[in-house]
């Protein structure tokens, strides 16, 4: 179980270069500054009436989404950054050279042939015509689990279910298989069962997008219609049997380890047994199912079609996994259906998607040149510096915590000291070697890369768990905590305004990057999170009076976030966006308390004006603090991307990570002088953490 600061890079099938795709440095507002700057704010507004316009106000105005955009948030810009740095790296070693190392070869190869066009564009669905010829000769359903079996090994795709491994949920130690649900291609089971206009237009849009690919792959426009018909209805049956998002939030739906044997009689039409064997993957006698139900209903869903409707369904597994990568007329059916989930205008330039593929297929190659250039020892040790003091706040949280015993405070305490911290980049870089790499053959790299990783993946089945393992690439700006390794990390990416920006003052970088920090450490003791215990494994610490408090604090912020409006009269899911708030509000009270403590100390040795009185731009370092945890969040949102998000994305939009949190901190309202009654303080404040 792992959380992110932002994930719907993820949930869209991005890089993971980046939470959100940036403009290019051209395209960028030139309004725009890096981190705070007091011309962002809008004075106008009263900040106890509404802190997010005043803190953002003049920065949204300044900058409207790029159309190459869904939206665009303030911190956006070290992606724009990164990009290019990204960019020069790759286009210097794209360049054939034979001094290049195996490594600079690889990123230079893989990035020159994604950026071919020409070659790309020539040869159109017969790049991918191998893969669909193998699927046109199967014959039974036999043969269609083995095809099956071939297609999970890319990654990508995840025919009927998915396939893959994790760490134990009661031996955190070891790696073992894991079985979970799967087939769909929209975003969301919701997206095929709801019925409301919005949702409807999602769904004829990738009606739509079916058929143009079936079209664009050689079929008349009336198979292609039946074509799109029978995955669509395919695809329908499964989301119907797949668990609900919210619901599966809680590790304990997940908790269904069982002998292979009992496994494959779940759904014994799917033959899980020689689907293993075709799968080539290391012998196993037990793994986990994540959702059994899932699996005994997929088993009358198999025998529900026959074979030929199977074979279009696979085939448009490939289709779609291969589009961004084929001809330009895949690419544009494709992004049209996705400007219905997200509101984007126009398709961002080609070099940006090369650069972002070659990050997610090579991360920790193309990461190392990344890291040379932008990180170095001094940004590790200031971050480490800063994880420490945000460490010693939570510590001091829970010790003065009313609501908890002393039983659980020492087990809390526990696991605290137990955290691992991984900053920066990994201590081993990944080996990407046996890749093969050819300058005229994109696709068959991009499925090369895929079918390395998913490779990766199930040959950890039955080994130890390797705990120097990044999930992140080093330019990410992002970070996550992992609950079955207890560790937060924070790739170099992140270190640079307006998370940390080294010429401004500690309270603007505490409100930055330090309730960052104070977000993934608070993740650990979320209602997720607060499940694994030290090792990582799924165990109960809880003495059974403070697990009732902790629900009842924790409701507290579900029915608060739940009453806040996404766009429109839309609401956003306070349960499914639970945890992420709870981090949000845990995350800046530690943060503060943390550049609290840090001004005290410089207090002692302060020569003359007093660190925690002195003001900058008018504000006092408390209300600094509050304006830089802010101007992180702000943004603009096309409102199409506001929807889908309040489907799929666990966080809250940029304003109610602001405002939702600010208005449950009694330190808010007295650094603002604000009074009850208006709009930034709560009547009814939550607080967990």
């Amino acid at each position: 179980m792992r959380h992110v600061l932002r994930n719907v890079a993820l949930i869209l099938g991005i890089s993971t270069a980046a939470f959100c795709q940036a403009p290019s440095a051209a395209s960028a507002s030139s309004n725009s500054k890096s981190g705070f700057t007091p011309a962002n704010l809008d004075r106008s507004v009263d900040p106890c009436v509404d802190f997010y316009q005043f803190a953002c106000g003049t920065w949204r105005k300044n900058n409207p989404i790029p159309s190459d955009q869904p939206a665009w948030e303030s911190f956006t810009e070290v992606y724009v950054r990164n990009q290019q740095i990204l960019r020069d790296i790759l286009e210097k070693q794209a360049v054939e050279n034979p001094k290049r190392s195996v490594v600079e070869r690889q990123i230079g190869d893989f990035y020159y042939a994604c950026m071919d066009e020409k070659t790309i564009n020539s040869k159109g669905i017969q790049a991918l015509k191998p893969e669909l010829d193998r699927t046109a000769a199967i014959q039974n359903r036999d043969q269609i689990i083995e095809r099956m079996a071939y297609i999970q090994l890319l990654t990508g795709p995840s025919p009927v279910f998915n396939f893959s491994s994790s760490p134990d949920l009661h031996d955190a130690s070891m790696v073992v298989a894991d079985l979970d649900q799967g087939g769909i291609s929209m975003p969301d089971r919701d997206y095929y069962i709801k019925d409301d206009e919005k949702t409807k237009t999602v769904r004829q849009a990738y009606l739509t997008y079916l058929k143009k690919s079936f079209v664009l792959a050689g079929q008349s426009e009336a198979q292609a219609a039946d074509s799109a018909q029978t995955v669509l209805n395919v695809e329908t049956d499964l989301a119907k049997a797949s668990m609900d998002r919210t619901v599966r939030r809680d590790p304990a739906v997940h908790d269904h380890k069982m002998s292979l044997n009992d496994a494959a009689a779940l759904a014994p039409n799917l033959q899980l047994v020689k689907f293993f064997k075709f799968a080539g993957v290391p012998s196993f006698t037990s793994l986990n199912v994540e959702n059994p139900e899932f699996f005994k209903q997929a088993n009358g869903i198999f025998m529900k079609y026959p074979v030929d409707a199977w074979k279009t369904y696979l085939n448009w597994q490939m289709i779609n996994f291969a589009a961004p990568w084929l001809s330009d007329p895949f690419v544009q059916a494709r992004f049209e259906y996705r400007q219905s989930l997200t509101g984007q205008k126009e398709q961002q330039a080609r070099w940006k998607r090369c650069v972002d593929q070659t990050d997610n297929s090579l991360g920790e190659a193309l990461g190392q040149s990344y890291v040379d250039q932008t990180f170095g020892v001094e940004g590790k040790q200031r971050m480490l510096k800063m994880v420490n003091a945000l460490e010693q706040s939570l510590d001091k949280d829970i010790a003065s915590l009313p609501w908890m015993t002393d039983a659980t405070k020492k087990e809390a305490k526990i696991k605290l000291d137990a955290i691992r911290n991984k900053i920066g980049y990994p201590e081993k870089w990944r080996d990407y070697s046996s890749i093969k790499i050819s300058r005229d053959d994109f696709l068959g790299n991009y499925v090369r890369a895929a079918q390395f990783e998913a490779h990766r993946q199930t040959n950890k089945i039955g080994k130890p768990v390797d705990k120097t393992e990044w999930d992140m690439t080093p330019p990410t700006v992002n970070a996550y905590y992992s609950g079955q390794f207890n560790e937060i990390v924070f790739p170099a990416g992140i270190l640079q305004p307006p998370f940390f920006t080294k010429e401004l003052d500690d309270a603007i970088n505490f409100g930055g990057i330090g309730a960052v920090i104070g977000h993934e450490l608070t993740h650990g003791f979320d209602d997720e999170g607060r499940k694994f215990d030290p090792q990582g494994n799924l165990r109960d610490w809880w003495t059974p009076v403070d697990a009732r408090e902790f629900e009842k604090r924790a409701g507290c912020v579900a029915d608060e976030y739940s009453a806040f409006n996404a766009v429109d009269d839309l609401k956003l899911n306070g349960k499914l966006t639970l945890g992420e708030n709870t981090a949000d509000n845990g995350g800046a009270r530690i943060a503060l308390m943390a550049l609290l403590s840090t001004l005290q100390q410089q207090a002692k040795t302060a020569p003359s004006e007093d660190p925690l009185t002195h003001k900058i731009d008018g504000f006092t370092p408390e209300q600094r603090f509050f304006l830089g945890f802010a101007t992180v969040w702000c943004e603009n949102r096309s409102d199409e991307y506001s929807r889908f998000l309040v489907t799929v994305d666990p966080h809250s939009p940029g304003r109610w990570r602001a405002n939702g949190v600010l208005q449950n901190m009694p330190e808010f309202q007295k650094a603002f002088s604000c009074k009850p009654g208006q709009a930034m303080v709560s009547a009814n404040a939550c607080r967990v953490w």
